[in-house]
Protein backbone atom coordinates (compact mmCIF):
# COMPACT_ATOMS: atom_id res chain seq x y z
CA UNK A 1 0.00 0.00 0.00
CA UNK A 2 2.76 2.27 1.18
CA UNK A 3 4.17 2.06 -2.22
CA UNK A 4 1.55 1.98 -4.10
CA UNK A 5 0.14 5.24 -2.76
CA UNK A 6 3.79 6.81 -2.92
CA UNK A 7 4.10 5.62 -7.24
CA UNK A 8 0.74 7.07 -7.54
CA UNK A 9 -1.14 9.12 -4.52
CA UNK A 10 -4.17 9.59 -6.57
CA UNK A 11 -5.66 6.28 -5.68
CA UNK A 12 -7.85 4.81 -3.57
CA UNK A 13 -6.52 1.46 -1.63
CA UNK A 14 -8.93 -0.99 -0.33
CA UNK A 15 -7.54 -3.86 1.93
CA UNK A 16 -8.57 -7.35 0.09
CA UNK A 17 -9.43 -10.35 2.51
CA UNK A 18 -9.78 -13.70 0.96
CA UNK A 19 -8.42 -16.50 -1.53
CA UNK A 20 -7.28 -15.57 -5.02
CA UNK A 21 -10.84 -16.50 -6.36
CA UNK A 22 -12.82 -14.82 -3.78
CA UNK A 23 -10.39 -11.66 -4.71
CA UNK A 24 -11.07 -11.29 -8.50
CA UNK A 25 -14.55 -11.99 -7.94
CA UNK A 26 -14.14 -8.39 -5.52
CA UNK A 27 -13.02 -6.97 -8.37
CA UNK A 28 -16.46 -6.91 -10.25
CA UNK A 29 -18.72 -7.32 -7.31
CA UNK A 30 -16.68 -3.91 -5.57
CA UNK A 31 -16.70 -2.52 -9.14
CA UNK A 32 -12.52 -2.01 -8.09
CA UNK A 33 -10.18 -0.70 -11.60
CA UNK A 34 -8.16 -3.41 -10.41
CA UNK A 35 -6.44 -5.63 -7.87
CA UNK A 36 -2.54 -5.99 -6.78
CA UNK A 37 -1.67 -9.97 -6.41
CA UNK A 38 1.04 -12.11 -6.36
CA UNK A 39 1.97 -13.65 -9.67
CA UNK A 40 2.56 -17.17 -8.51
CA UNK A 41 -0.99 -17.81 -6.87
CA UNK A 42 -1.91 -17.18 -10.31
CA UNK A 43 -0.08 -18.97 -12.06
CA UNK A 44 -0.51 -22.22 -10.28
CA UNK A 45 -4.25 -21.95 -11.19
CA UNK A 46 -3.44 -21.11 -14.52
CA UNK A 47 -4.98 -17.96 -14.48
CA UNK A 48 -1.82 -16.01 -15.49
CA UNK A 49 -4.10 -14.65 -18.40
CA UNK A 50 -5.84 -12.15 -15.79
CA UNK A 51 -2.23 -10.53 -15.11
CA UNK A 52 -2.25 -7.64 -17.02
CA UNK A 53 0.90 -6.04 -15.22
CA UNK A 54 3.80 -7.32 -13.51
CA UNK A 55 5.47 -4.62 -11.30
CA UNK A 56 9.66 -4.80 -11.85
CA UNK A 57 11.39 -5.54 -8.01
CA UNK A 58 13.23 -2.79 -8.04
CA UNK A 59 9.65 -0.24 -8.35
CA UNK A 60 7.70 -2.19 -6.40
CA UNK A 61 10.22 -3.61 -3.68
CA UNK A 62 8.60 -7.14 -2.51
CA UNK A 63 8.37 -7.89 1.42
CA UNK A 64 11.55 -9.26 2.98
CA UNK A 65 11.70 -12.96 1.78
CA UNK A 66 8.77 -12.70 -0.61
CA UNK A 67 8.09 -16.35 -2.36
CA UNK A 68 10.95 -17.90 0.19
CA UNK A 69 10.41 -21.25 1.18
CA UNK A 70 12.11 -22.86 4.03
CA UNK A 71 12.47 -26.44 5.97
CA UNK A 72 13.34 -26.30 9.38
CA UNK A 73 15.03 -29.19 11.25
CA UNK A 74 16.42 -29.48 15.35
CA UNK A 75 19.86 -28.40 14.92
CA UNK A 76 21.34 -31.34 17.00
CA UNK A 77 18.98 -33.83 14.75
CA UNK A 78 22.10 -34.59 11.88
CA UNK A 79 20.50 -36.95 10.20
CA UNK A 80 17.44 -35.48 9.01
CA UNK A 81 19.67 -32.14 8.84
CA UNK A 82 21.75 -34.04 6.05
CA UNK A 83 18.86 -35.62 3.94
CA UNK A 84 17.62 -32.01 3.52
CA UNK A 85 20.71 -30.68 2.72
CA UNK A 86 20.19 -31.00 -0.87
CA UNK A 87 17.21 -28.73 -1.01
CA UNK A 88 19.10 -25.93 0.09
CA UNK A 89 19.60 -23.97 -2.53
CA UNK A 90 22.41 -21.45 -1.85
CA UNK A 91 21.80 -18.55 -3.77
CA UNK A 92 18.47 -17.78 -2.58
CA UNK A 93 19.91 -18.43 1.06
CA UNK A 94 22.60 -15.88 0.68
CA UNK A 95 19.73 -13.23 -0.58
CA UNK A 96 17.96 -14.09 2.42
CA UNK A 97 20.28 -13.64 4.89
CA UNK A 98 21.29 -10.10 3.31
CA UNK A 99 17.29 -8.89 3.65
CA UNK A 100 16.72 -10.30 7.35
CA UNK A 101 19.85 -8.60 8.54
CA UNK A 102 18.61 -5.44 6.90
CA UNK A 103 15.00 -6.28 8.50
CA UNK A 104 16.89 -7.04 11.67
CA UNK A 105 18.77 -3.92 11.93
CA UNK A 106 16.03 -1.97 11.19
CA UNK A 107 13.66 -3.91 13.78
CA UNK A 108 10.54 -4.18 11.55
CA UNK A 109 7.87 -6.89 11.80
CA UNK A 110 5.15 -7.77 9.53
CA UNK A 111 2.75 -4.77 9.68
CA UNK A 112 5.94 -2.34 9.24
CA UNK A 113 6.45 -0.81 6.29
CA UNK A 114 10.06 -2.29 4.86
CA UNK A 115 10.76 -4.06 1.98
CA UNK A 116 13.78 -5.58 0.62
CA UNK A 117 15.04 -7.07 -2.16
CA UNK A 118 18.38 -9.01 -2.86
CA UNK A 119 19.43 -10.82 -6.21
CA UNK A 120 22.75 -12.14 -7.17
CA UNK A 121 23.93 -10.66 -10.13
CA UNK A 122 27.31 -11.16 -11.90
CA UNK A 123 29.33 -12.83 -8.32
CA UNK A 124 27.94 -9.94 -6.62
CA UNK A 125 24.78 -9.31 -4.25
CA UNK A 126 22.85 -6.72 -4.89
CA UNK A 127 20.61 -5.64 -2.61
CA UNK A 128 17.61 -2.90 -2.94
CA UNK A 129 15.81 -1.42 0.35
CA UNK A 130 12.93 0.60 1.52
CA UNK A 131 11.22 2.19 4.32
CA UNK A 132 7.81 3.92 3.94
CA UNK A 133 5.29 5.47 5.36
CA UNK A 134 1.89 3.70 5.42
CA UNK A 135 0.17 6.68 3.82
CA UNK A 136 3.30 6.46 1.18
CA UNK A 137 4.04 10.03 1.60
CA UNK A 138 7.50 9.76 3.09
CA UNK A 139 9.55 7.06 1.68
CA UNK A 140 13.22 6.35 1.75
CA UNK A 141 15.11 3.87 -0.97
CA UNK A 142 18.56 2.55 -0.99
CA UNK A 143 20.70 -0.28 -2.96
CA UNK A 144 23.93 -1.70 -2.04
CA UNK A 145 26.12 -4.64 -4.09
CA UNK A 146 29.11 -6.34 -3.19
CA UNK A 147 30.36 -9.57 -2.56
CA UNK A 148 28.21 -12.85 -1.52
CA UNK A 149 30.14 -13.26 1.36
CA UNK A 150 29.44 -10.32 2.84
CA UNK A 151 25.68 -10.86 2.37
CA UNK A 152 24.55 -9.78 6.65
CA UNK A 153 26.56 -7.22 6.13
CA UNK A 154 25.33 -5.78 3.13
CA UNK A 155 22.26 -5.79 4.83
CA UNK A 156 23.27 -4.37 7.75
CA UNK A 157 24.89 -1.67 5.91
CA UNK A 158 21.70 -0.55 3.78
CA UNK A 159 19.72 -0.78 6.98
CA UNK A 160 22.33 1.90 8.41
CA UNK A 161 22.32 4.05 5.03
CA UNK A 162 18.30 4.46 5.22
CA UNK A 163 18.45 5.06 8.99
CA UNK A 164 20.73 8.07 8.46
CA UNK A 165 18.43 8.94 5.41
CA UNK A 166 15.14 9.54 7.80
CA UNK A 167 14.10 5.71 8.31
CA UNK A 168 14.37 5.89 11.83
CA UNK A 169 11.66 8.85 12.08
CA UNK A 170 9.28 7.11 9.71
CA UNK A 171 9.58 3.97 11.97
CA UNK A 172 8.56 6.02 15.07
CA UNK A 173 5.63 7.45 13.64
CA UNK A 174 4.53 3.72 12.05
CA UNK A 175 4.93 2.37 15.72
CA UNK A 176 3.27 5.15 17.74
CA UNK A 177 0.27 4.96 15.35
CA UNK A 178 -0.06 1.15 15.78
Amino acid sequence: QAQLLSLRPDLEVIPLRGNLDTRLKKLSALNLDAVILASAGLRRLGWEDRISEWFDPEVMIPAIGQGVLAVEARQEDERVRKLLAPLDHVPTRIAVLAERAFLRRLGGGCQVPIAGFARIAAESLVLSGLVAGVDGKRVVRGKVEGPLEKNTELGTGLAEELLEKGAGEILQEVYQKA
